[in-house]
């Protein structure tokens, strides 16, 4: 069973209000009022990353057409969508039925009573098949009190991503399994490769889930961490500072141009539009890259994320549904999550709009189907693979005091690691120095470990 720390978790609440951005699909009419309760509707809260506007494309002609459910979803980009759902939620509004939560909130949320437990709708729909989610997933969205509360829309961990034409070009080999030292060297090498190519795409934009998720992996891999496990600060420790000036350094030299701005999409578009020769991030770019249409598919590897002093350093990580307690169309939620999360909806991706684009990563059943082995053979098995050696409890080479790979599983982090992401991306954009930012990261830390102490 998950812990989340020794004293119990303070309730989160969000730090702005957040305007909505209404998508006009002819499924999303009325998106963004309060909650319905005609039983024929339910409003849906997402993070506009690309396998969920597919969804919300998919909804109208597939789901309601078959349940008569309509669906009002409202779209907003990763941070803002995370500080709308923590208001909603947290105030039990009830605006919105269902929203996109991940492994980090929703053990945290249903601590504090904002969601639905799901097993006995999971106990009805046998056509759902939890069985057949993996289990990572399974248990990453499992509270305290041992009951699920999240179904995965996508599962992911993390990997590197490499031009393998462009290796080739310059007589370079990517390691199997390569340590961070060899990237950076790598990106020395392969840096204006190509007219207007980095070496490296890595995020620097500020935000918990932005720069902090792929620096903390390094930390980790580099024998730092954010606590140890008697709840003492350890951000201004030799290998926090050690992990924190590499990453910057690196994406400094050898990054892509505004990287203290660039995020998971802006590093996706780099990579996409050939300005980059690797990108370290999260295992579900990976359909994008090789999706019909792309101009770099088949020319990526995929290998797994870097390390240095640990095994694996990869994440896990799920975008998943939650229903909000105060929703009053419950039985519907379900029945869109049970549709969205299904093995149906991956059949339905895959020959709409291709299999290598289909939201994998958390059921076994789909890495038993041929079209998708076929179209998503370059990653499937490293995807699958990183996702099944992620070690949330254990991610570093100490003993930790809360659950987490790239995030630290307690309330207050989202305010926390937002701060020092801030930090983190002044010292990339060359405002202050890495000591500089860790110095106040360290006092910001020191004040929530003393909380726990």
């Amino acid at each position: 069973m998950r812990t989340q720390s020794r004293r119990a978790p303070r309730t989160l609440y969000a730090v702005a209000a957040i305007g909505t951005l209404i998508t006009p699909l002819a499924a999303c009419a009325g998106a963004g009022g309060s909650g319905s309760s005609d039983g024929k509707s339910i409003n849906v809260l997402m993070v506009n990353n690309p396998q969920m506007v597919e969804l919300q494309k998919l909804t109208a002609d597939n789901f309601t057409k078959d349940t008569g459910i309509e669906v009002n979803f409202t779209v907003l980009p990763e941070n803002d969508v995370r500080d709308k759902i923590s208001q909603d939620f947290a105030n039990q509004a009830g605006q919105y039925d269902v929203a996109t939560l991940s492994n980090y909130e929703i053990p945290i949320y249903a601590k504090n009573g904002w969601l639905h437990s799901l097993d006995s709708y999971v106990e009805k729909d046998t056509a759902f098949d939890q069985a057949d989610v993996l289990g990572p997933m399974t248990q990453a969205l499992t509270a305290e009190d041992g009951k699920l509360y999240g179904e995965p829309f996508y599962g992911e961990s993390s990997f590197l991503m490499y031009r393998k034409d462009v290796f080739e070009k310059a007589g370079l080999t990517m390691p199997d399994k390569p340590t961070w030292q060899q990237v950076a060297d790598l990106a020395t090498k392969v840096d204006e490769a190509e007219s207007g190519m980095k070496g490296i795409c890595l995020r620097g934009l500020p935000g918990w889930g932005e720069v902090m998720a792929p620096l903390t992996t390094v930390v980790n891999t580099f024998g730092g961490t954010w606590f140890d496990k008697d709840w003492n600060a350890r951000l201004d420790s030799k290998e926090f500072k050690e992990a924190t000036r590499f990453y910057v350094d690196l994406v400094r030299e050898h990054g892509e141009a505004g990287a203290a701005q660039s995020g998971y999409a802006e590093c996706l578009n780099n990579m996409t539009q050939g300005k980059t020769a690797m990108w370290y991030d999260a295992t579900a770019g990976a359909g994008s890259l090789e999706a019909s249409g792309s101009p770099v598919r088949g020319k990526i590897g995929y290998v797994p994320a870097p390390v240095e002093e640990t095994d694996s350093s990869g994440w896990l990580y799920t975008w998943a549904w939650g229903i909000q307690k105060a929703s009053k169309n419950a039985e519907n939620a379900w029945k869109f999550i049970s549709w969205a999360s299904g093995k149906d909806y991956e059949k339905l991706v895959g020959e709409k709009i291709g299999w290598a684009n289909v939201p994998a990563g958390k059921r076994t059943s789909t890495y038993d189907i041929p079209d998708y082995r076929k179209d998503a053979a370059a990653f499937a098995d490293v995807t699958r693979d990183a996702i099944a050696s992620a070690k949330p409890e254990d991610p570093g080479v100490q003993p930790r005091p809360a659950p987490g790979i790239q995030f630290v599983g307690i309330p207050e982090f989202t305010d926390l690691g937002t701060k020092v992401s801030q930090e983190i991306s002044a010292a990339i954009a060359g405002r202050q120095s890495v000591d500089s930012a860790l110095s106040k990261a360290q006092k910001l830390a020191e004040a929530v470990g003393k909380k726990y102490q």
